[in-house]
């Protein structure tokens, strides 16, 4: 299949995409270590005897009285509460100037970019049917940017921890280079080595990201679940927005439209963070400014090896890996299931997902109030225990004693439409699943934010991201093995093994 970019007729453009996307993967991985904490705390005492500090990549006096004031001096999140203001007015129980706005601006970043983010998501197996990929290709085109986000994330954690805002905006520019270079790769060489510098970008863009929220949840940590669950339920509204808009720009203009238009989101998104204030900084008190100090000196802060030697940081690595599972299921067996379940096939499969990702509307807030009220780790637990049974029942709702059960008639109408006893419970099942998830990640990430050292919050965040990254390259290819093999005899048997390992993490924690 000739692809538009061959009428162009050089030979060094029909390679501009792998080399373009190779780049942004070695650049990714030279900023980080260019600005590893090691490098830039070496640089700091000549910032010191200038009058300067680092902060967000520009040097400010220190003696700018009106600059400390627009943006607060913050050491790390053990120390921010100091700089609230007692008189300091509220906006929904939170300060308004120190939280806030900021946190307000952060999420509206990222509902913005998260639009583009769910116009691409329905269109990935889709581009790559348009150039010819097969199907096995197509998992390794998917799976490409959790490998990148496995093999980077624990230097984009050090490189957030030095300063939030250039990981987030470097990242992100990544994030546009790398899916315009998705949308004009013509092979499967060019597309994988772009998925692979969207997965760079995405884990450091990410962490620098992750390290923000902790810092200002870290301002309110009686308020840090509400804090949370406000970006899951930006994120997931941004993504339910953002889908039904892309089968649109896939119907009129074609596949490789939708990973322009999360470029454009990208883009976006980076201009705002250049205005968000930076939350690390040097501080004017010599005690707080101390403390960082050691904090960056010491090189076994948030070491990943250290971390896991303690039993509660490994709980949540094998929490997050059985998370891992299920959102595998989400994407790997849920829909072929629905598609042979529910009346109209793919569309009726296209509207359970739908209608499962809305869900996460009402799981997020319910995950992040009892996070506040019952403490995080007792809601990851329960959350967790909630989406294990609505995955382990699916095989029982699949199986003819629910018909037996139920009985075999139609049970439930909406919109017109008529489900068996099996639909019915089936879509019950995922949207109980549905709600879990989403009750249990603010809990979880709560729970890494309460656990996490001070100096070292971005890189301790992306251990638990790291595992559910790991995860999630294998999860889908062992769940087709379990249905390959038993859901001749049990159909939605893999969504069991599913919840079972969503049960164990839960459990672990």
């Amino acid at each position: 299949m000739n692809h538009p970019t061959a009428a162009y007729g050089t030979r060094w453009r029909q390679h501009l995409p792998v080399i373009a996307s190779a780049a942004v993967v070695c650049s990714s991985l030279v900023l980080c270590d260019a600005f590893s904490p090691a490098n830039l705390h070496s640089c700091r005492p000549a910032c010191q005897r200038t009058g300067f500090r680092h902060a967000n990549l520009f040097v400010v006096k220190q003696k700018d009285a009106h600059i400390q004031q627009l943006f607060p001096p913050k050491s790390s999140s053990a120390g921010m509460s100091q700089t609230i203001s007692e008189n300091e007015e509220n906006i929904l129980g939170l300060p308004r100037d120190s939280v806030a706005s900021p946190l307000a601006f952060l999420l509206l970043s990222q509902f913005i970019l998260f639009v583009g983010v769910g116009a691409v998501i329905p269109t990935i197996p889709l581009y790559g049917k348009e150039i010819g990929l097969s199907a096995s290709a197509n998992g390794i085109v998917i799976s490409a940017p959790a490998v990148a986000l496995l093999l980077i994330a624990n230097r984009a954690g050090q490189f957030a921890d030095v300063a939030r805002k250039p990981a987030m905006i470097g990242g992100m520019a990544l994030i546009a280079i790398s899916d315009i270079g998705t949308a004009f790769a013509a092979s499967l060489p060019a597309l994988v080595v772009a998925r692979l510098g969207l997965g760079a970008g995405r884990s450091i863009s990410e962490s620098g990201e992750r390290g923000m929220l902790a810092d200002l949840a870290g301002r309110v940590p009686e308020l840090r679940g509400k804090i949370l669950a406000a970006q899951q339920v930006t994120l997931a509204l941004g993504i339910a927005i953002g889908a039904p808009l892309g089968g649109v720009i896939v119907e009129q203009y074609g596949p490789r439209a939708s990973f322009l238009c999360v470029s454009a989101a990208a883009v976006v998104a980076l201009l705002m963070y250049f205005f968000l204030p930076e939350t690390i900084v040097g501080s004017d008190s010599n005690d707080v400014k101390g403390q960082r100090s050691d904090d960056n000196n010491d090189e076994s802060a948030g070491d990943w090896k250290k971390l896991l030697q303690d039993n509660r940081w490994k709980g949540l690595a094998l929490c997050q890996c059985g998370v891992s599972f299920g959102f595998a299921a989400k994407i790997a067996t849920i829909p072929i299931l629905a598609a042979d379940t529910l009346p109209g096939g793919a569309i009726g499969a296209g509207a359970l997902l739908s209608a499962a990702g809305l869900s996460g509307l009402i799981g997020a807030p319910l995950g992040g109030f009892l996070t506040d009220k019952r403490g995080a780790r007792t809601t990851a637990i329960i959350a967790g225990c909630v989406s294990a049974i609505g995955l382990a029942l699916i095989p029982l709702a699949l199986s003819s004693l629910s018909s037996d059960v139920l009985g075999d008639g139609a049970i439930v109408e909406v919109n017109g439409i008529e489900l068996s006893a099996a639909a019915a419970s089936f879509s019950a099942l995922v949207i109980l699943w549905s709600i879990g998830a989403a009750a249990q990640g603010p809990a979880l990430t709560a729970v890494a934010q309460e656990l996490a050292p001070p100096g070292a919050e971005a890189k301790s965040l992306a251990l638990p991201r790291a595992s559910g990254d790991g995860t999630y390259i294998i999860a889908p290819f062992t769940l087709g093995l379990v249905a390959d093999k038993y859901s001749s005899a049990a159909p939605g048997v893999e969504c069991a093994a599913a919840g079972a390992m969503i049960a164990l993490g839960a459990l672990a924690l």
